[in-house]
């Protein structure tokens, strides 16, 4: 089997290219696709909970943290306290962290654009079926079973 044949490859290798696009646009603006995207997960207008940001980008706490210590230097965003709990922080984005917001989001409708403009609306639809198959696949662990052994090879 050619790696050409192999789903993982392609999506691996179709994101990697969109990554270095969003990547290259980004650093139009000093910034990052990661910044990019995490400016896009918080809520203009209020904000949203530190606790809920990891989860809603499918990210680590580890990895998100250094993320928003990086936005919070820039001037992108600040923490406030949670006004309807006090033991968690709000991210908040400032003026600046808008314009980037804005800014971010025209660079992901653009791509969504041209891509819309080069693939029929009924491709695109069975695109999202199979990726929405790929996911339930994943998560409903249907294609490695946790009680699955795992098979050492001999090095004989």
């Amino acid at each position: 089997m050619k790696k050409d044949d192999l789903i993982d490859y392609a999506l691996r290798a179709t994101w990697q290219a969109v990554a270095r696009m969003y990547n290259e646009e980004a650093g139009k603006v000093d910034s990052t696709m990661a910044t990019g995207f995490t400016l896009l997960s918080i809520d203009k207008e209020k904000g949203t909970p530190s606790t809920a940001l990891g989860p809603k980008m499918g990210m680590e706490a580890t990895s998100l943290s250094r993320i928003l210590k990086s936005m919070e230097e820039k001037g992108l965003i600040e923490r406030k306290r949670n006004p309807d709990d006090g033991r968690s922080v709000l991210i908040c984005l400032t003026d600046f962290g808008k314009e980037n917001r804005d800014f971010s989001k025209s660079v992901v409708m653009k791509f969504n654009d041209a891509v819309k403009n080069h693939i029929s609306e009924e491709k695109l639809d069975h695109f999202f079926e199979v990726i929405q198959t790929i996911n339930n696949l994943i998560s409903e662990k249907k294609i490695y079973t946790e009680t699955e052994s795992v098979k050492t090879i001999d090095p004989k």
